[in-house]
């Protein structure tokens, strides 16, 4: 493994079953049982499920009809984001005690650069342990970690010891510890890639890690360089506190299809209402406007709308909305609708500069 790759100490922290946990934390009563967080036993997305329902087979993303086949006793919560959003801010205060290198890649998971930290501690592996403590023990819920020499490792890591665990590859294990995972493991490969890799005799880091990188350019272009590299443990993204968001969006999933446009329109600007008062919350703009609307059947339908001047209110979007919907012809019963705007005015370039060095893990 390249010596550039062992330069930083990064922990990836991962809440445990996030949504599903701050209910059971919030309702004694759910707890140790299997619970869904969104939508319902007719219909609906799944958007977290509590472990004791994973052992069902319940998932994130799965339909609620599903998730309700898999686990008869399932109860279905309705989420409440502006309490997860509360904990989420107070667990992030907690990382920003030991470093100002938090990159949140969602209200659940961040990265943290600990190279240099505000604690003085050389090891982040105790850092992390201390962090996870300080999560149940201040807020009362339970957090994984994965700690390692780059970003792509350590997510990984994060996830061998869940739930309540964490696990540490110090630079000499990295590449042992890639070569051992199957390859639907690595982060970043989907299920399309995955079976593509298996039909080229690639099932395992060590199998990937045989083939050249003309070979893996060959069959999968530019990835096969990104490919090439992580397997080596060569992963030179720095954690970016300051980290983009490309768009804004609220989607609504509902409990009984709607079957004409003037529904589909009312249900529309509800959801512009709750854009606008988000918009406002984070003083976002955008340029771009989109629609979507997912059938009764899954298939979905995008439109869009790009203009010069920035939208930062309901009164500067919603008449492009109408318009993008006009153009459209209702084929079938619609469950799922969203607004969402891109091009915004948080969006900067930034570049990823590396610096050298190794320590102690």
């Amino acid at each position: 493994m390249e010596s550039q790759a062992e330069d930083r100490k990064i922990i990836h922290i991962d809440m445990d079953a996030f949504y599903a946990s701050v209910e059971q934390m919030d309702n004694p009563d759910l707890k140790g049982k299997p619970i869904a967080v969104g939508g319902s036993k007719l219909r609906g997305v799944v958007a977290a499920a509590s472990y004791e329902a994973r052992k069902f087979g319940v998932r994130s993303a799965m339909p609620s009809s599903t998730a309700a086949r898999l686990c008869p006793e399932l109860i279905f919560v309705r989420p409440r984001f502006d309490r997860y959003q509360e904990i989420s801010s107070q667990i992030k205060a907690i990382f920003h005690e030991y470093t100002d290198l938090v990159e949140p890649l969602s209200l659940d998971e961040a990265f943290l650069d600990v190279t240099t930290n505000k604690k003085g501690i050389p090891s982040a592996t105790l850092l992390a342990k201390e962090i996870r403590e300080r999560i149940f023990k201040e807020v009362g819920l339970t957090a994984s970690a994965g700690i390692s020499i780059n970003k792509f490792t350590a997510k990984i890591a994060s996830d061998v010891n869940k739930p309540n665990g964490q696990l540490t590859v110090p630079p000499a294990e990295v590449e042992p510890f890639l070569e051992k995972l199957p390859i639907e493991r690595f982060f970043g490969i989907g299920k399309v890639t995955a079976a593509k890799m298996k039909e080229l005799g690639v099932r395992s880091g060590k199998d990937l890690k045989k083939k050249s990188m003309t070979f893996l350019i060959q069959h999968f272009g530019k990835q096969g360089t990104h490919f090439y590299n992580i397997v080596r443990g060569i992963h030179l993204s720095q954690v970016k506190p300051d980290r983009i968001r490309k768009s804004f969006a609220v989607e609504h999933t509902y409990f009984t299809d709607i079957h004409s446009k003037r529904e589909i329109l009312e249900k529309l600007e509800e959801i512009a209402f709750d854009l606008e008062r988000r918009m406002e919350k984070r003083s976002i703009a955008g340029k771009c406007v989109s629609i979507k609307i997912k059938y009764s059947d899954f298939t979905t339908l995008t439109r869009a709308k790009t203009i010069t001047e920035y939208m930062w209110n309901k009164t500067d979007f919603f008449p492009l909305v109408e318009a993008l919907l006009d153009l459209l012809e209702l084929e079938k019963p619609v469950r799922l609708l969203g607004i969402s705007l891109s091009k915004l005015n948080t969006e900067e370039t930034e570049s990823d500069q590396s610096k050298q060095l190794t320590l102690q893990f």
